[in-house]
């Protein structure tokens, strides 16, 4: 052990020896492919050579760069170690709490920037363009980009911006850990505590296995802690994407372990603080007191559950979890189905203020969720929120049309929201909209299922209404003698439409008539 230290010190620190600012191992392989070319029988093009020259430039200039910025860290970590007095290890972990620290507005302002991104994204058009939409992908990104800034939508690059930063730092600062421990650094021999005495070595002995197992579970629960607070994976678009990528962090967990024995204790030292310090920040964050205070909470972070309980089925009151009574639950860890159930729980209730806002979340978690869209529609219209009302039902109702529903559902929703739809832009004066609306379902075939049978009938009970108010007494007579088939109750209505009919004299009768009371 002790001639393979030497042997690693004497190698890293030959990287030093070099007098140009480019080290050894970024100009040999250059090199050595030059002289070769230079070897052969025939003389290499002077293209070739100047195209190996640029390319040792710019690796040389990275290097540079790169070597520049490490330097700046193992001062400052220098600077700091000077100035306290304090054991290297005391410096590492303290200096990686403070950096991380110093990262935290960004995070806040990350946050803040993809929430508004979530509320407006429902409004936006799609990224590829529909089928049969005529139009090219880079014309459908062009709408997008347009209608984004129309509506003042934060840049979608707000989305990687603190994971890129977060992620060149972390490289940063381990590389300048790792150059110091591999270049034994003064008081790194014995600057650390516990079983890592000494910074410089690679985890070794009857103790090396603890900080690999330390990093390995570290990442393992970090990967959880972090989809558990994000709402990505449970939008159906991206149910399968995130299971995906879950599953390769879960596997990384087994290379990162074998991956750390390769790795100076120093090193190690920073990645399990910085992974601590992870952990900790998502459910500091996540936490719905926390995320009031920093204004990332928004009208679906917290709901109190008093003796409501979430359903698995709107039609069925059936608690799923006695114990959640009285307890505080993030819209965040509920799915958009259990969201619209909640809802269509406090609709039942008369709550339309609470139901509201988890329809929203419902529909920013999955913008397609077209029950979500109705049952929003309905509360909206409740609220008398006409205009806002008519664009979910209308989406929806246009949704629904595309696929060409044949399920029980599907058609039942599909009449549904044209009948609020129709409602909804008869009372903000657009009569014809909604008389289209409700025209559709008049020229649907009845269905034989019970419920949608239901609301077949009292689509046609409102659009007999509205064409009988538009003068057309003769068809809405039809219709309602159709509803009266199933439900007597509306004889009345009949009647009184058949009555108004026949109080209206006909061309024929007024022509007899005034032959008949001509003088003769």
């Amino acid at each position: 052990m002790a001639y393979r230290r030497v042997l690693l010190s004497h190698l890293s620190r030959s990287r030093h020896s070099c007098s140009s600012s480019l080290s050894p191992h970024h100009v040999s392989a250059p090199s050595i492919a030059h002289g070769l070319f230079q070897s052969r029988l025939f003389s290499s093009p002077t293209d070739l050579g100047s195209g190996l020259d640029l390319g040792q430039e710019m690796i040389g200039a990275t290097a540079a760069s790169h070597d520049l910025l490490t330097r700046h860290v193992i001062s400052l970590l220098d600077s700091y170690h000077d100035l306290t007095g304090l054991p290297w290890w005391v410096v590492i972990a303290t200096s990686t709490v403070a950096f991380r620290t110093a990262l935290l507005p960004i995070l806040i302002l990350q946050r803040k920037q993809t929430k508004a991104i979530s509320h407006f994204l429902p409004k936006l058009p799609p990224f590829w363009p529909p089928k049969g939409s005529g139009r090219s992908v880079v014309e459908q990104l062009m709408l997008f980009r347009t209608e984004r800034k129309a509506l003042g939508c934060p840049s979608f690059f707000w989305i990687p911006a603190y994971f890129s930063i977060q992620i060149s730092c972390f490289f940063l600062w381990i590389t300048s850990i790792r150059r110091m421990s591999l270049d034994h650094h003064p008081g790194f021999d014995t600057g650390g505590a516990l079983w890592f005495q000494n910074l410089t070595e690679i985890p070794n002995g009857l103790y090396g296995p603890l900080f690999p197992f330390l990093i390995a579970g570290l990442h393992y629960t970090n990967t959880q802690t972090a989809f558990s607070a994000s709402s990505v994976h449970k939008v159906d678009k991206f149910v399968q994407l995130a299971k995906t990528y879950k599953i390769f962090l879960n596997f990384l967990t087994f290379a990162l372990y074998f991956l750390a024995f390769q790795m100076p204790q120093g090193s190690l030292l920073y990645w399990s603080t910085n992974l601590s310090f992870s952990i900790a920040q998502q459910s500091i964050i996540k936490h719905p007191v926390v995320s009031a205070k920093l204004g990332l909470q928004g009208d679906d972070t917290v709901l109190k559950e008093a003796g409501n309980p979430i359903l698995t089925n709107i039609e069925e009151a059936k608690l799923t979890d006695p114990s959640s009574k009285g307890r505080m639950i993030s819209g965040h860890d509920l799915t958009p189905k259990e969201l619209v159930a909640l809802s269509a729980k406090y609709l039942s209730g008369g709550q339309k203020e609470n139901s509201i806002p988890l329809l929203r979340l419902a529909l920013e978690k999955d913008p397609e969720y077209l029950q979500a869209m109705v049952i929003l529609g309905q509360a909206l219209y409740q609220k008398e929120q006409f205009a806002e009302a008519a664009k979910y039902l209308e989406r929806a109702a246009s949704k629904l049309i595309d696929v060409c529903p044949t399920e029980v559902e599907e058609v039942d929703l599909l009449i549904v929201a044209s009948q609020w739809a129709g409602v909804s832009n008869i009372r903000q004066g657009k009569t014809s909209e909604g008389i289209t609306h409700l025209e559709r379902v008049a020229n649907m075939e009845e269905p034989d299922d019970p419920k949608s049978k239901a609301h077949y009938l009292d689509a046609l009970v409102l659009y007999s209404s509205a064409i009988f108010n538009e003068g057309r007494r003769e068809e809405a007579a039809k219709y309602l003698r159709r509803v009266v088939a199933y439900d007597p109750s509306f004889q009345e209505l009949l009647k009184e439409c058949e009555e108004e009919d026949d109080s209206i004299p006909s061309a024929d009768s007024t022509s007899t008539s005034n032959s008949t009371h001509k003088p003769s």
